[in-house]
């Protein structure tokens, strides 16, 4: 992905850009896969302050550009949104996905394609956000 793209997904999510902000987008695209926690991060980039990173994380989370996921590690998690946001800034895809993850290395990957079925809600009731994890052993953890 270009540096374009990374502009636009900020400028889609209302976020003023920064060298931060642009920086931490871009390491999250080109070097994360599946979930990941604020440490990840951080390791990926010693040179950034780590107030920044965590600030960033968070307004990106707030403004949809990631979503949290709470896979029973007690790590705080995120997955990028891959799906892109509508006009108003609001994610477009999260209405719940599937997330598999590993309970030996506690790796976590979104399903992105993979939504969660329709479950009946009463009317009693609103819906804020929904996760669908499964539990079970990675291809590495198998062996």
């Amino acid at each position: 992905m270009n540096q374009k793209k990374y502009e636009e997904i900020l400028r889609q999510a209302k976020i003023r850009m920064t060298a931060n902000r642009l920086l931490v987008l871009q390491t999250l695209h080109e070097s994360v896969q599946g979930a990941f926690a604020f440490s990840d991060i951080l390791e990926k980039m010693p040179f950034m302050d780590e107030s920044s990173v965590y600030r960033t994380l968070a307004l990106f989370a707030e403004n949809h550009i990631l979503h949290h996921v709470d896979d029973g590690s007690g790590k705080q998690k995120y997955c990028l949104c891959r799906c892109g946001l509508n006009g108003s800034g609001h994610e477009l895809h999260h209405q719940g996905h599937v997330h598999l993850t590993c309970i030996r290395c506690h790796k976590t990957v979104c399903l992105d394609d993979i939504t969660i079925p329709p479950v009946p809600i009463p009317d009693t009731f609103t819906v804020i956000e929904s996760e669908y994890i499964i539990k079970g052993l990675c291809e590495k953890c198998r062996k």
